[in-house]
């Protein structure tokens, strides 16, 4: 799928492309993802259970991301998780969000709104 055919997904939400970070190393479920989403964020995006279970949902919808059958040992997991993986489309979209926003950071480091330029 090409960027021009991606161009309807994005821009992303932040609450959608937070998830799709923390999937990116591998599966987690609901509440791994959002300990990883407070993690990557330094605490900054505290994603509740609301948004974080209304957000999959769209997700899955829209086949970004998918439940896995896989589960890890069962005497360390509870059987009432749901595990989650992105998606090869997922994977794409990710990659157009983060080239998108890595374009919008040159600007502003050329007019010296973060730093970065000189």
């Amino acid at each position: 799928m090409s960027n021009t055919t991606m161009q309807p997904m994005t821009p992303l939400t932040p609450a959608v492309f937070h998830i799709l970070l923390a999937l990116a190393d591998g599966e987690k479920h609901g509440y791994g993802i959002m300990q990883e989403v407070t993690t990557i964020t330094n605490g900054e995006v505290r994603m509740g259970p609301g948004t974080l279970y209304g957000t999959i949902k769209r997700m899955l919808e829209s086949g970004l991301i998918e439940e896995t059958e896989e589960r890890p040992d069962p005497a360390l997991d509870d059987e009432r998780r749901r595990y989650y993986r992105i998606t090869s489309f997922g994977e794409r979209v990710a990659h157009a969000e983060a080239s998108r926003l890595a374009t919008l950071l040159n600007v502003a480091q050329s007019k010296r709104l973060v730093g970065g330029a000189t």
